[in-house]
């Protein structure tokens, strides 16, 4: 409501943060959480039983960890930082005042992570001989300090959820209103042992995958990097299977009930129960895999690694895509809606508007002479956040699916928004009065056929919808 509304009309926001997100947790979990601990363990593994082949492929491995995560994996960690305060800053900004010593213990350790990792990975050859176990407890440090990034920010993820007994603050403090109270919130144990088992044993794969690629790692080497990785991943399945049931027992029931348009949007919900088949089929494919590596690790064939790493993979991101749309209609749960709009805030909308209340618009109140521009202001205001006029998630296409008649009624389409959030759960109810429920159906009826985009704020100083005349 206070900042000027970014948007793109073509992929639309929400897709804009999902690809950021998702390349963002796939590098991280695996190779900035869940790598170094066992780039670890095989150095330790090496030192023991004096295999200096072990200890240059652990090095090589870590070599390919450092520049990814030094690179892209920091580059989409600030990303989501960059899209998410473009798209939603109520909600970025909603999240600081509550987590701001959580996120600023972060920022330290991710500080010292970075430190450390450039220590680990480029004193690698000179800490050898008697400055060895040196080196392993600087990974041993790495590895902690990784871990405890992940652990903060999944305290966050998971208050967004699920907010417990929290209360947003009042002019008084109360323990209920406390980080503490947000921090330790429902969902976070839970999704911690989820999220850190799944960071292991995704590390284990990854390592897996990236073996058969070196040159010169020979017979005997892969025999002595497959068994330990592979029983690394095998001891992490059991904690993943645990946190992941804990985790869906404490998401609320009516998450609970999003997940099938989740997992496969509204077009194929009916596939739902066999695209759950096929993921669990693709989960079975990481405990056999592992199996036979941790058994008979020199016939495990090296093409057959590139399965279980395509899995993994396509797990994670269908799990990042659940975890962010189930909690729908909500940004922070009870708190704020995925329109950046507070929950407490709609009887003031509903009677006064939302126009009246926002900065960046043209039109504060809706009249005849304006109405058009004003109903496309109201789209951007109050839908935006999710969905585009004419591109990816388009209320254009919905509606078009809905009333497929050569010209909409104003009426109709006034009538489906004013009640699409009881049938639609994942949807906020509409926010705005009813002048500008009016405004909102007639600039989308008028724009039913037009090859229009809506304009953001990175288009004009005050963004506008197209004018209609």
């Amino acid at each position: 409501m206070d900042f000027p509304l970014f948007h793109l009309d073509f992929i639309g926001n929400r897709m804009l943060i999902a690809i950021t997100a998702i390349v963002h947790v796939l590098i991280n979990h695996p190779m900035a959480v869940g790598a170094l601990p066992l780039a670890t363990l095989l150095e330790w593994i090496a030192y023991r039983r004096k295999w200096a082949d072990l200890d240059q492929l652990a090095y090589k491995i870590t070599f390919v960890v450092f520049i990814i995560t030094t690179s892209l994996g920091a580059m989409t960690g600030v990303g989501i930082w960059f899209t998410t305060s473009l798209v939603n800053p109520d909600a970025i900004g909603s999240l600081i005042r509550v987590f701001f010593w959580a996120w600023f213990s972060e920022w330290v350790i991710f500080f010292l992570e970075v430190i450390f990792i450039m220590i680990y990975f480029l004193s690698w050859k000179s800490w050898s001989g008697d400055k060895k176990r040196r080196h392993l407890l600087t990974g041993l440090v790495l590895s902690i300090c990784s871990w405890l990034t992940m652990a903060i920010i999944t305290g966050i993820l998971g208050f967004m959820m699920n907010a417990g007994k929290w209360v947003p603050y009042t002019h008084e403090w109360a323990p209920e209103s406390s980080l503490f109270t947000a921090f330790f919130n429902p969902i976070y144990l839970p999704q911690l042992l989820f999220r850190s088992a799944v960071a292991f044993l995704s590390a284990g794969i990854f390592f897996l995958f990236l073996i058969p690629l070196f040159k010169k790692v020979t017979f005997e080497l892969r025999g002595r990097a497959v068994r330990p990785i592979s029983l690394w991943v095998l001891a992490w399945l059991p904690p993943a299977v645990i946190g992941a049931l804990w985790y869906w027992q404490r998401i609320p029931p009516f998450m609970q009930a999003n997940a099938p348009i989740a997992l496969t949007t509204q077009a194929f919900v009916k596939w739902y129960h066999s695209i759950l088949w096929i993921l669990l089929g693709m989960a079975l494919i990481v405990p056999l895999t592992t199996l036979i590596g941790a058994i008979k690790p020199k016939k495990l064939p090296a093409a057959l690694l590139i399965i279980p790493f395509l899995a993994v993979t396509t797990l994670i991101g269908t799990y990042e895509r659940l975890r962010e749309f189930v909690r729908k209609p909500w940004v922070i749960q009870g708190y704020l809606y995925a329109n950046g709009l507070r929950a407490q805030d709609y009887p003031l909308f509903q009677e006064e508007g939302v126009l009246a209340r926002a900065t960046w618009v043209h039109h504060h109140q809706v009249t005849e002479e304006n109405k058009l521009e004003a109903g496309g202001e109201v789209f951007m205001v109050a839908c935006s956040r999710c969905h585009t006029l004419s591109g990816v998630n388009s209320v254009r296409t919905r509606l078009q699916t809905l009333f497929p008649a050569d010209k909409w009624q104003e009426d109709q389409i006034a009538a489906y928004i004013s009640t699409m959030h009881n049938v639609r759960i994942f949807m906020p109810p509409f926010p705005g009065s009813d002048a500008e429920l009016k405004a909102l159906s007639a600039w989308l009826t008028a724009n039913q056929h037009l090859a229009l985009r809506a304009e953001g704020g990175q288009t004009a100083l005050l963004p506008s919808a197209p004018v209609l005349k």
